[in-house]
Parts: structure tokens; C-alpha cells; sequence
């Protein structure tokens, strides 16, 4: 009976230290009995600032991860940047420099037979060997099923040191890929690496093939100066929700719109917003001056 008594003198102590209302309304509140109770909470913290927003927000995605699986973020077979075993390294190695990953799955014959997973760093021995054998440098490639969750999912990647997933479907077909970064990203957002833009470069970069690289937070005013386009700013703030505006919904990665005369690709996106967009003009776009105007204009 003593040993517990400090104890409980010690829990005691803290409260002691707090008023009076404090302890009553302590007394009076339940606690929350559900998530969506718990996300109320922390939402009315935020309104009377006890937590910041990136705070919120952050807690947010811990709660979306363990909801969502992998098929909700995975980037579509038809869109996955894979590489032929058929092809030479002068053949890929072009298409490994265009789209700048760190990681490559390697297939066989179609996207369904997945071999491994290439290493771009790896390629750098092709440069200093006689001799490169593809096939020899690739790494085993992990898969894993749509209906994995992505906090499980989160936890082998860590566990295991794997960065790069192949999600495959209930006939053992390839649905998709998944890469870590696309998992924290529904945590932190979006996660810039090297060949993103820095702080000088500014919202909008040209590129050497004739393409715009373009943050989806760019004001549709700069927007329209730039590109000598007259987009509607009355609904949407900024050309990433322009473009979310004209799909209806939150674009997946390497979709594509025509509105007007210029040509949208989502090069980057998360299961909340856009973050990168890859513009061009339309080359049969001819004359068409109105549709550059969106509706309700």
C-alpha cells in the first residue's frame, strides 16, 4: 500500500500546477472515442493555434497512410518509366537522363515479367568498364499486393532498405510501381530533390526540348503573362488547381490535358494535389483563340 502511494503524490504533483478551470474542464470533456473526434481536436488547436499548420497537416497524413493502400498512390503500369533488358545501354541510357530517377524496373519481354530494378548511379560503371553486363548489375525487385497498406508498407520499406516496390495485381500482373518517397510525401507533401527547383530558378523553367517545367503553385497571373494566355483566376489561385479544376478531380502523374493551345502533363502529384506540371504549346492548336478561354468566362 505505501510503495504506491509516492506514486500517486508524484503523478499529482503536475496537476496541482494547473487552474482550476483546467482541471474541471478536463473533467467535464470526454475523450474522443473516434478518429474523426480526434482529428476535430487537433483541427480547433490549430484555429486557436496551439499547433502550427504544417504541425496539422503532418498529423493529417499519418492518419491518411494508415487508411490508404497501395493502389490509391502507385503510379499506373502505362505510366511507369521501365526499361527494356532488350535494349542496349545506348539505347536507355538517353531515356534514364530524360526522366532522371534514381531507380529503374527492368522487364523482360512485356512490363509484366519484372526482373529487377536498375540502379541509375550503377550505370557510371558502363562508362569505366570494357565490359557491362545489365542483367548482372540489377538489384531484386520486391513486390507487393494493391491492397497493402501503406503504413505497413512504410515500416518494410524501412526495415528492409528498399525504396522502390512493383505492385502487382490479384493474377499476378503488374499494376504499378511505388517508391518511398511517394509514401512519405502523403506525410510531409511533397519532398524536392536535386532536380527540382531551386529557390532562384524561379516557378517557371524552360527546358531544351521546347517543354515548360511549371510548380503547380504558380499564380495564374505569372502564368498568363509568361505563356500570353488569359486563364480565368476567379475560381482558383493558382495553375495547379486550374489544371485539378479541368480534370474534375486530383490528376494522377503522367496525365495529360489540351486546354487551348497549350498541352498539360502532371509530372508530379500526390493523392491531395498537384506539385509539378510539364506544359507545352499544341502544334495543331492552329488559330483557336477561344479555347484558351475556359468556361464561364
Amino acid at each position: 500500500m505505501n510503495d504506491s502511494y509516492p506514486s500517486r503524490r508524484h503523478t499529482d504533483k503536475p496537476q496541482e500546477k494547473r487552474s482550476l478551470l483546467e482541471r474541471l474542464t478536463d473533467f467535464i470533456s470526454p475523450e474522443p472515442d473516434s478518429r474523426a473526434e480526434l482529428l476535430e481536436i487537433l483541427q480547433d488547436a490549430h484555429e486557436r493555434n496551439l499547433i502550427d499548420a504544417d504541425s496539422l497537416s503532418m498529423i493529417e497524413g499519418v492518419f491518411q497512410v494508415s487508411e490508404l493502400c497501395a493502389r490509391d498512390i502507385m503510379v499506373p503500369r502505362a505510366q511507369m518509366d521501365a526499361i527494356n533488358i532488350a535494349e542496349t545501354p545506348d539505347e536507355f541510357i538517353p531515356f534514364v537522363l530524360d526522366k532522371a530517377h534514381s531507380r529503374y524496373p527492368v522487364y523482360d519481354g512485356n512490363r509484366d515479367n519484372v526482373i529487377g530494378v536498375l540502379l541509375a548511379k550503377d550505370l557510371l560503371r558502363y562508362y569505366a568498364q570494357e565490359e557491362f553486363d545489365v542483367r548482372g548489375m540489377l538489384r531484386p525487385a520486391v513486390f507487393i499486393p494493391e491492397s497493402k497498406r501503406l503504413n505497413v508498407l512504410l515500416h518494410d520499406f524501412r526495415v528492409n532498405h528498399n525504396h522502390l516496390a512493383i505492385v502487382v495485381d490479384e493474377y499476378g500482373g503488374v499494376a504499378g510501381l511505388i517508391t518511398i518517397e511517394d509514401v512519405l510525401e502523403q506525410i510531409v507533401g511533397d519532398i524536392e530533390d536535386e532536380y527540382d527547383f531551386d529557390e532562384e530558378s524561379g516557378n517557371i523553367i524552360a527546358a531544351p526540348d521546347g517543354r515548360f517545367r511549371v510548380r503547380a503553385l504558380t499564380e495564374i497571373a505569372q502564368f498568363n503573362e509568361t505563356f500570353g494566355t488569359d486563364y480565368s483566376d476567379e475560381e482558383v489561385d493558382t495553375i495547379g488547381g486550374f489544371v485539378t479544376h479541368h480534370f474534375g478531380r486530383v490528376p494522377h502523374r503522367g496525365e495529360k490535358a489540351r486546354i487551348g493551345k497549350l498541352i498539360f502533363e502532371v509530372q508530379r502529384a500526390d493523392a491531395r494535389q498537384v506539385h509539378m506540371l510539364l506544359v507545352r504549346r499544341d502544334p495543331l492548336a492552329g488559330q483557336r483563340e477561344s479555347e484558351l478561354q475556359p468556361q464561364g468566362t
